[in-house]
């Protein structure tokens, strides 16, 4: 009896997907080190999986011999950073070593070899040629920030591959600093005792802005004034806020008359006819007044940035906040069927007092918080 041919595609199908799990194709591609992680992992499910015992010891040796021939070639390369290199190899090296010796059916198969001491010397090697450049980068004089970046760069690679190499975590922290511009965010003040409950609402949101932004990029660190103060920083760039025009509890009040008849008609009553009563329909009219208190607040605030060290302006803008507080209701005359439903909603309402003044005050200065953050997010990107 003859296989039906739709059966014969699966099992191809199968078969492949078996032998690329098994790590075929990755060999078969001269991708060795790839080929023995496939090949351990099929393993560990399935311990007499013939096809991953066959690969795995010939992609193990061929990786071996790949790896060991690129340390000795870049080795003599005497190109820098070259210790960085021969640290992935050895730690590839060692990682095949590592997964082979949890699966018990692959360490029966292959005897992997460790490369610890070479790791080691290596990663101190790699280290060492870091710590170097980013010495000589710090000692020069005339230290510009560009510069402390860089040397930035290289300490903080020395903590990615050897976290505990000497002082590196410290040089890194005093090139960061080196490297960062140091920005004093001045408060607003207002001179009113009514607004000042006010204000200080807006002076805590920036505040919780510069301890959740301490750094809005790596390179970027802000202070408060007393912040500065208590580290004695010369800064390099203050960023001043200032209110500088509100106006609060503008209030316009203004009302609408309007006739309005129902659009359908309705039952006006009852006529006799022939003897007995029948309803009367027919539209219905009323009057309706309504009224609408709107009272504005708004105000704008100074946003400069300048160059502490020079008092040179680098951006200046004026940012303005507005909020409106609306109550609406009204009254009527005649048949409330005349009404919409939204009409006789709004009867429903009555005329309200205004929030207090502080509160106004608050509402006009959320929407320029926003803009505050924002645009000194965006002017900082470029840093």
């Amino acid at each position: 009896m003859r296989t039906p041919l739709k059966y014969l595609a699966l099992a191809s199908i199968i078969f492949i997907i078996s032998c690329s799990k098994s790590g075929t194709k990755a060999l078969e591609k001269g991708n060795y080190y790839e080929a023995v992680l496939q090949s351990v992992e099929k393993l560990k499910k399935d311990s007499d999986n013939s096809k991953a015992s066959e690969v795995l010891p010939t992609a193990y040796r061929n990786a071996q011999e790949e790896f060991t021939r690129d340390i000795a070639r870049v080795r003599n390369a005497n190109q820098q950073f070259r210790w960085e290199t021969i640290l992935d190899y050895y730690n590839k090296l060692n990682k095949m070593q590592e997964v082979i010796e949890r699966c018990t059916a692959c360490r029966r198969i292959v005897s992997p070899q460790t490369y610890f001491r070479e790791t080691e010397e290596a990663r101190d090697n790699a280290a060492a040629e870091r710590y170097v450049l980013g010495d000589d980068i710090l000692r020069r004089k005339n230290l510009s920030k560009l510069d402390a970046r860089a040397a930035f760069d290289h300490f903080e690679q020395i903590t990615i591959f050897a976290p505990n190499y000497k002082d590196a975590r410290n040089r890194m922290e005093e090139a960061l600093n080196l490297g960062s511009v140091h920005v004093v965010v001045e408060q607003p003040k207002i001179n009113s005792r009514l607004y000042q409950y006010s204000n200080d609402y807006f002076q805590d949101k920036v505040g919780e802005f510069l301890r959740t932004n301490r750094r809005i990029n790596k390179f970027i660190r802000f202070y408060s004034p007393e912040e500065a103060k208590s580290v004695k920083l010369s800064p390099d760039h203050v960023v001043r806020l200032e209110i500088i025009d509100f106006v609060v509890g503008e209030t316009n009040i203004s009302t609408d008359r309007q006739n309005v008849t129902s659009r359908d008609s309705v039952k006006t009553g009852e006529a006799t006819v022939n003897g007995k009563k029948v309803p009367v329909y027919g539209k219905v009219n009323a009057t309706i007044i309504k009224s609408r208190k709107a009272v504005r607040s708004r105000g704008l605030l100074s946003m400069e940035i300048f160059d502490y060290q020079t008092n040179k302006t680098l951006s200046r803008e004026e940012i303005p906040g507005e909020y409106t507080w609306v109550n609406e209701w009204a009254s009527f005359n005649g048949d409330e069927r005349a009404l919409t439903t939204a009409e006789l909603n709004m009867t429903r309402n009555r005329e309200q007092l205004p929030p207090p003044p502080q509160q106004l005050f608050i509402e006009f200065t959320k929407p320029i918080y926003d803009q505050v953050t924002s645009r000194i997010k965006r002017f900082y990107d470029k840093y």
